[in-house]
């Protein structure tokens, strides 16, 4: 599990303002169900995603998506894993590969997280922010992700990360606008 708990370059948890928030969320909290739930909650609402709300910076690194706020699902990934990280909460990043516009190519990959509960295991959680059409939630053991993997193209992956995947990385570092990002989001071939 300690992989799933280290700090990184990208996920990094022990940045003192992660640090912080990480603390206000688990102040009065009895369970690591109750910190997960204020931790995903809190980056789902109150870091708008960049596509949705046409925002810049493009931003990667979890210290810098809670600086402004703003994030693709990746980088809101990586937030939500630093701040449960920071509660000594295992957690690690998991993806999927949807149909950009819901109806076969182009395909791009999806980012969302998983936490180890102690009464659950492995439970995975998508921050991406709601919208019309999507309504993700935490209800353990139950997942409500923002997308089902509907096309025979799209991928479920079941791998838990304890580091972002390379692709996703150059995505958010080399495009510097979020139009740059999603003319280049990251995929992963399926064999």
């Amino acid at each position: 599990m300690e992989n799933y708990l280290r700090c990184s370059e990208y996920i990094d948890c022990n940045h003192p303002d992660i640090v912080s928030l990480a603390r206000w969320l688990a102040d009065g909290a009895e369970s690591d169900h109750d910190v997960a739930e204020k931790c995903f909650e809190w980056v789902r609402d109150n870091i708008r995603h960049s596509w949705d709300f046409r925002l810049n910076p493009v931003t990667c690194r979890a210290s810098d998506v809670l600086r402004h706020k703003t994030g693709y699902c990746y980088a809101k990934s990586h937030l939500l894993a630093a701040l449960l990280r920071a509660s000594n909460i295992p957690a690690g990043l998991c993806y999927q590969r949807l149909s950009l516009e819901g109806n076969g190519a182009p395909y791009c990959l999806h980012g969302l997280n998983a936490a180890y509960l102690r009464d659950y295991g492995w439970y995975r959680m998508d921050a991406r922010g709601n919208k019309d059409g999507v309504n993700a939630g935490f209800d353990p053991p139950r997942e409500r992700l923002a997308f089902a993997v509907t096309d025979k193209l799209e991928r479920d992956f079941p791998e838990i990360r304890p580091e972002p995947l390379p692709a996703v990385i150059k995505a958010l570092t080399e495009n510097h606008s979020f139009l740059a990002v999603y003319q280049n989001l990251p995929d992963m071939e399926i064999i």
